[in-house]
């Protein structure tokens, strides 16, 4: 059911895109079409048929795939029906060269557009198909010259119809871009908190690292726990413990500076990147966090009693890969917790410093 409402949504688009193209094309070619028939003295019918084709045909064809149950395939019979005709019309025209090849061309360029090679063939067939049933209602001929006003009339049609269709073409292209983006991104984000999911997080400690190591820059990376988060959950349910996570991510992106990178590790496991910050600088900033957290949460509901533990570590040279990195990390984290957790402590120079910033 959701795969066929998803091509519903796909053919309802191409019908309304084609809507706009087949309406703009088909009346410029009745210019072209009705300059070089008019010499030719045709019966009403086949003016008839050729008004039919330019100023109703449109608005038929997008009714018709619009109500049809699989409008992607009805829009598809629509444009082999377009190619048909454009056939029927270059034998009634007398293979009158200028507008023939104007035809022809248009009818193609708009199948490779919608199908590329495989449906600019089966366009093709139908256009050949179309010139046989024209051959047939009408004498065969050929009429070699185009006169200047058959040239003038298929001007606009050669000018303006590749324009619209680039355009249409473009805007595709654009909200397809954009689509593209917005799904790259969704899968890069953690959907509760909006911060970088694991994934995408230890692909930013790689790049950092990499730039650290060829720059000889120093930076420092924080990994957070919520303290006896699992006691939250079972006591207050879920609903309280998703409320802790949201608060924390919302609390990172309100303390963190603009190049700092936070991320959700997994569970009630977080991380940051602190480019360019000293050991000493980034451990202030995380014991401001952790100072900031504990009193938000404490105002949202005192029963709580939500607090953090943080392990930091610096940039090491020596370290061959960023996992040691955050190896470093989280032997100082596994310190805070161990040492009584709500409190921030480093680690540094291959050993872990006995001091630690905060306190139960």
């Amino acid at each position: 059911m959701e795969k066929a409402g998803g091509q519903g949504r796909k053919g309802l688009s191409l019908a309304r895109r084609l809507h706009t193209s087949r309406t703009l094309g088909l009346a410029l070619g009745l210019l072209c079409v009705g300059a070089a028939m008019h010499p030719l003295g045709p019966p009403p019918w086949v003016w008839a048929l050729m008004l039919f084709n330019a100023l109703l045909w449109p608005h038929l064809a997008f009714q018709w795939a619009r109500r049809a149950r699989v409008p992607y395939h009805a829009e598809h019979r629509n444009l082999l029906i377009d190619a048909f005709l454009g056939g029927f019309w270059v034998a009634a025209m007398q293979f009158n060269p200028l507008p023939s090849a104007t035809t022809v061309s248009m009818m193609a360029m708009n199948n490779v557009a919608i199908g590329g090679l495989r449906f600019l063939l089966a366009g093709l067939a139908a256009q050949l198909l179309g010139i046989g049933v024209g051959l047939v209602v009408f004498a065969p001929a050929f009429v070699p010259p185009t006169t200047p006003l058959q040239l003038y009339a298929c001007l606009p049609l050669l000018m303006l119809y590749p324009l619209a269709l680039g355009w249409i073409c473009f805007r595709q292209a654009y909200t397809l871009g954009l689509h593209k983006r917005e799904l790259l991104a969704l899968s890069r984000t953690d959907s509760l908190t909006g911060l970088l999911n694991h994934g995408a997080w230890k692909d930013r400690l790689e790049i950092e690292f990499q730039r650290c190591k060829s720059l000889h820059k120093g930076a420092a990376i924080a990994l957070i726990d919520i303290d006896h988060f699992k006691a939250i959950n079972d006591t207050y349910g879920h609903g309280a413990g998703d409320i802790v996570l949201r608060q924390l991510g919302k609390a990172l992106k309100q303390n963190l500076r603009s190049a700092d990178v936070g991320g959700r590790y997994g569970g009630d496991e977080f991380c940051v990147i602190l480019p360019d910050m000293p050991l000493f600088n980034a451990a202030q900033a995380m014991e401001t966090l952790r100072e900031r957290f504990s009193f938000l949460a404490y105002e949202q509901n005192p029963a709580l009693n939500v607090s953090l533990s943080i392990g930091l570590a610096a940039f090491d040279p020596s370290h061959a890969e960023a996992t040691q990195w955050l190896d470093d990390a989280d032997r100082a984290l596994y310190e805070a917790k161990s040492g009584g957790r709500n409190r921030v402590m480093c680690y540094s120079d291959g050993k872990h410093r006995r001091e630690a910033l905060g306190s139960v």
